[in-house]
């Protein structure tokens, strides 16, 4: 890795400029492929981000309702992380609409090269936000107040890159405010306990987005995008092992306040395992293992979730 990779920019190159859409064009584009457009823009075509925010909502969700999580918060709970996710990628791709054209791995988006206005996207990512604030108003009081905090750190992440090299720390909170949600709408309480979880989610989210952030370094820093893999430079695969090891720390110390056993030890043991696979095969640091690394990190989150609900249903 280039020694000069971790020196922040001297300064911020103006953003560039973005393809023009033509209301013409879209308007005449066939159904089928605006429909395409939007599932490409709402990244349900690559589920990894479902996966990422789902599995530790529901470690919150079967914790709070130790085991026996009710249908209607289930439901809920996993329809809210589709629709806000997409959300989330939808105002994310607004954001930088004017970046993604110059990168790589983005130049294809739709409202990159045109094919989705920046208006039918805010429109479509209001319509987003407000199906799922009707699944919120499903719960109590209290969930519905919290919902107004996630719809925030979810609407500013995506402009955060361009004023902090720790934009992966917002979408780690971003990332993370389900799980109070999850208990205050399965007890109606928010136990200081459930905090460790939160911490232990944000931590994880900032090392794998770090495994995001390294596929992009070298396009990130010709337009001037800032991230913690920019900031940590030669130094990125130590302090995301680092990082992973307080997530499993957080988590164990959780899982001790809640009264769980052995099968939530070998989850967070198996989750181990994956950490240690992505140290390895990043040595090199190559952009596209990383970019498998990053992916690699559901697996994790799976093997943990398997073991709150082995926990619970082995009692």
């Amino acid at each position: 890795m280039k020694k000069n990779a971790s020196r922040p920019l001297d300064r911020r190159p103006a953003a560039p400029r973005g393809p023009e859409p033509s209301a013409r064009v879209i308007a005449t584009r066939p159904r089928s492929e605006r429909i395409r457009d939007f599932v490409q823009l709402t990244r349900l075509d690559r589920p990894i981000g479902i996966y990422l925010l789902l599995w530790p909502t529901l470690w919150a969700l079967w914790i709070a309702a130790e085991g026996v999580p009710s249908l209607k918060n289930l439901v809920i709970f996993v329809l809210g992380v589709v629709l806000m996710r997409s959300a989330g990628c939808v105002i994310n791709d607004f954001a930088d609409r004017n970046f993604d054209g110059h990168v790589a791995r983005t130049k294809n988006r739709p409202l990159a090269t045109g094919r989705i206005s920046p208006k039918e996207a805010l429109l479509f990512f209001a319509v987003l936000v407000l199906i799922s604030f009707g699944l919120v108003l499903c719960t109590n009081a209290t969930t519905v107040w919290l919902s107004f905090g996630a719809l925030g750190v979810a609407a500013l992440y995506p402009f955060m890159k361009r004023y902090t090299y720790y934009p992966q720390a917002v979408l780690g909170a971003a990332f993370s405010w389900g799980m109070p949600m999850a208990f205050t709408a399965e007890t109606g309480e928010l136990p200081a306990a459930a905090w460790l979880l939160f911490i232990a989610n944000v931590i994880w989210t900032v090392g794998y987005d770090t495994y995001y952030a390294m596929a992009d370094r070298e396009d990130d820093l010709k337009i001037g995008v800032k991230s913690t893999a920019i900031l940590f430079g030669d130094a990125d695969r130590v302090i995301i092992a680092t990082l992973q090891g307080l997530t499993l720390l957080c988590l164990a110390l959780a899982g001790g306040r809640f009264g769980l056993g052995l099968p939530f030890y070998l989850g967070l043991v198996v989750a181990a395992g994956c950490f240690a696979w992505e140290f390895h095969v990043t040595r090199n640091r190559d952009p596209l293992v990383c970019f498998k690394a990053f992916l690699h990190n559901h697996w994790a989150g799976l093997a943990i979730l398997v073991g709150i609900i082995a926990d619970y249903g082995l009692r």
